[in-house]
């Protein structure tokens, strides 16, 4: 009797358990869209866990986190409690591995494997933070890449006889398509919603936190300010940009021998001695024998 009722109550335990950890996949989330297609398979944990995390977030490290959403164009999908979700379950999955290595050791003690499964949890935290970063340099590459030819654009509309707002219309209808693009799209939605055109601007300077913009944005303000012709100006820094990625291509330029050293150290000249070194091995090999 006491075998059925164990039984009974480990069944009892274990459906439990499977309705907890499934739960956040049957929730329906209204609205949900991560964003980022490699999390969408953990997104439903986040999301639960989010509330959690949420009072453990200070201040500083939410502001941090919310300009790096921001730069990374995840600031509709992605909040910084959700980060710091991602964080905890990458703990505990690090940490879970580690005790599993530990069980599947020989010879190791459970103090070792304790400070395995915290080490790996540890490293592990460090990953979101890095992904994020590194989503962000991305987007940011893609748009500095983009920004002479946008601001080119506005600087022909200007010169041709347009208004500020309608230049920068025309660079969003006609530029290149990427993510620069669509932040001035948006910027020019929430000037069309009523917000004032230079805060629209200087919000489209913080969501893509690049200088090039920033010290734009600056010289459109002060422009506006003093009443100067915005065609010499948006000249001017069109010039600027053009010189200024042309530098970029330089350095990148000069970087790429270094870059090429280590895998022709390692990787090409081995083989390459390998196959010059292998007929003369041969022969010396049959003179001697």
């Amino acid at each position: 009797m006491f075998f059925w009722i164990s039984s009974a109550a480990a069944g009892l335990s274990l459906c439990a358990l499977v309705w907890v950890f499934t739960r956040p996949l049957a929730a329906p989330k209204a609205g949900d869209d991560s964003g980022a297609p490699p999390l969408k398979l953990v997104w439903p944990w986040v999301l639960a866990l989010a509330p959690l995390c949420a009072p453990l977030v200070s201040w500083p490290a939410r502001e941090y986190l919310r300009r790096r959403i921001q730069v990374a164009g995840l600031a509709g999908a992605c909040l910084p409690e959700h980060i710091v979700a991602l964080q905890c379950l990458a703990f505990a999955a690090a940490a879970a591995a580690g005790f599993a290595l530990w069980s599947a050791a020989v010879g190791m003690s459970p103090l070792q494997g304790a400070a395995l499964g915290l080490a790996g949890g540890l490293a592990s935290m460090w990953w979101p933070r890095k992904w994020l970063r590194d989503l962000g340099l991305r987007r940011q590459a893609l748009m500095l890449r983009e920004f002479p030819f946008l601001l080119d654009m506005t600087t022909l509309c200007v010169e041709a006889g347009l208004n500020l707002q309608g230049a920068l219309q025309q660079a969003a209808a006609h530029g290149p398509p990427g993510p620069l693009r669509s932040e001035l799209r948006r910027a020019l939605a929430d000037m069309r919603a009523g917000m004032p055109r230079m805060q629209a601007l200087n919000e489209l300077a913080a969501r893509t936190g690049l200088a090039a913009v920033r010290s734009l944005v600056t010289a459109l303000m002060q422009a506006d300010q003093l009443g100067m012709n915005l065609g010499p100006l948006l000249r001017s820094q069109s010039e600027q940009r053009r010189a200024e990625r042309f530098l970029r291509a330089e350095k990148l330029a000069l970087e790429a021998p270094v870059k090429m050293l280590f895998p022709m150290v390692f990787c090409i000249f081995p083989c390459t001695f390998l196959i010059i070194g292998f007929p003369i091995a041969v022969k010396l090999m049959g003179t001697q024998f």
